[in-house]
């Protein structure tokens, strides 16, 4: 027979009653055979255990690639070049040069100005709660010596305007999200931020004990407002670190990488400024930060980021203060002026060993390290 024609019915079996009495005394359709089990006693569910995860199987899971987030593009919004390094994300379709030094000099003097002023602000605050019998120039002087709280707070909170300083700029002087200081993704990579503090604590503390090995264990002794100092050094000191990290390795950078074709002019002219703003250092301290600021601008480049640079500024910062408030005080570390070789040496050594490990880190999560808007990948 062929699949087109309908099949015929034939005999009763084929036949349906519509007469629903009828239907009654038709043949039951076979019933499937119930449970013995009781309605009541419903089986509770068993549940299937898991194996455990693997210690090292969670630690490879954790190193996996870094997953690249689509960017959403909003009105208005001025975009990078599509495959452009970090330093020259600034360098788009709506690239004027006098932008950035007009940008570059606006950041510098805001940020001279406002250091100032909310540290003057901030200390004249805590003279006045702590109503003490001292005038206000002696405290004055003794704050801004980091010989009390006050004055490592005003500090720290005046160089944290130079974050909400850069995040204006980008707005205002370049029309771009300040989003783009962060990464060329563009947002913080957290995941390799919390693993290059991990390796900063290690890398930079390893070499700061084998540096006191070498010239010796200082007595241990606590400062004076030491509690004081603690408090600020840990709720306000990664802020700081994080924020020199955002004008001087992110926006001038930027700005300054933008202004010619080849991205190192800003990683140099950049280490060069934050070494020079550091004040009054013999030669060996100054090289000391030349070649942090270097160091750290290399890896932002290389690593397509701010985080490696924010993690070695903030463990840097953290356990110095640390370290002299339970040795000398800060007040003697905030006075030095001049180092010698071998503390230089000791110190660019740890710098260079955080950024191979650090460099490395963002190999093996495969981090993006140009803005990548077309591809998606």
């Amino acid at each position: 027979m062929s699949p087109s024609q309908p099949r015929k019915r034939s005999g009763k079996s084929g036949s349906r009653s519509g007469n629903p009495a009828l239907r009654g005394q038709q043949a039951a359709p076979p019933t499937r055979p119930t449970s013995t089990r009781p309605a009541t006693a419903a089986a509770p569910s068993t549940p299937v255990p898991r194996a455990p995860i693997p210690i090292r199987s969670r630690v490879r899971g954790w190193l996996a690639t870094d997953p690249y987030e689509p960017y959403e593009l909003e009105p208005g919004e001025a975009l990078p070049v599509d495959g452009v390094a970090y330093p020259q994300i600034l360098r788009n379709a709506n690239y004027i040069w006098w932008r950035s030094l007009a940008g570059v000099g606006l950041g510098l003097s805001l940020f001279l100005l406002l250091t100032t002023v909310i540290s003057q602000a901030v200390i004249a605050l805590a003279w006045a709660v702590s109503g003490g019998g001292a005038s206000y120039r002696n405290y004055y002087i003794s704050a801004i010596a980091f010989e009390k709280p006050s004055g490592m707070l005003g500090a720290n909170l005046s160089i944290a305007a130079l974050i909400p300083i850069s995040w204006m700029l980008m707005g205002v002087i370049h029309r771009v999200r300040p989003r783009w200081l962060t990464s060329v993704q563009p947002r913080i990579r957290w995941k390799f931020l919390l693993l290059s503090l991990v390796v900063a604590t290690v890398a930079l503390n390893g070499v700061l004990w084998l540096s006191t090995l070498v010239e010796g264990l200082p007595p241990l002794r606590t400062q004076p407002h030491f509690w004081g100092f603690l408090t600020v050094i840990i709720l306000t000191s990664p802020i700081q670190a994080a924020a020199e990290e955002i004008f001087f390795r992110g926006y001038l950078m930027q700005a300054l990488g933008s202004l010619v074709a080849q991205p190192w002019f800003g990683v140099v002219v950049s280490s060069l400024v934050f070494a020079l703003l550091h004040g009054t250092q013999n030669l060996p301290l100054f090289l000391d930060r030349l070649v942090f600021g270097l160091l750290a601008a290399l890896l932002v480049w290389r690593t397509g980021g701010l985080e490696a640079g924010i993690a070695a500024h903030a463990i840097n910062n953290v356990f110095a203060y640390l370290v002299a408030s339970l040795t000398t005080s800060i007040a003697a570390l905030k006075a030095v002026q001049e180092i010698g070789w071998l503390d230089a040496a000791f110190d660019v050594g740890g710098f260079a060993l955080f950024a191979v490990l650090a460099y490395l880190l963002s190999r093996r999560l495969k981090l993006r390290t140009r803005v990548g808007l077309a591809s998606g990948q």
